[in-house]
């Protein structure tokens, strides 16, 4: 039972981290990306073309490896957790 409700309340922290994470991540992104044009285009601040390029970055964010190596926050802590279990109980 114990097991259990670790595996809940652990997948249900670990969740939220990885939606913490998840968000912050992709807020850092579309800010770069805002920098990038207002650098580019110092006085363009809201044409079609602008949020175009904001969209098309964070589609080639979304398809980038970044965002699937933010998956692991679930597997490091599950394997810890394996690798603590079975180093207790092999003794």
């Amino acid at each position: 039972m114990g097991l259990i409700r670790l595996l809940v309340f652990g997948f249900l922290g670990l969740s939220v981290v990885y939606l913490a994470v998840s968000f912050y991540s992709r807020s850092i992104r579309r800010e770069k990306l805002e920098d990038r044009w207002a650098e580019d285009h110092p006085d363009d601040r809201d044409s079609p073309e602008r949020e175009t390029f904001i969209e098309d970055g964070m589609t080639e964010y979304q398809n980038g490896i970044r965002p699937k190596l933010i998956l692991l926050v679930y597997v490091i802590p599950a394997i810890l957790v394996v690798l603590t279990l079975f180093m207790t109980n092999a003794n």
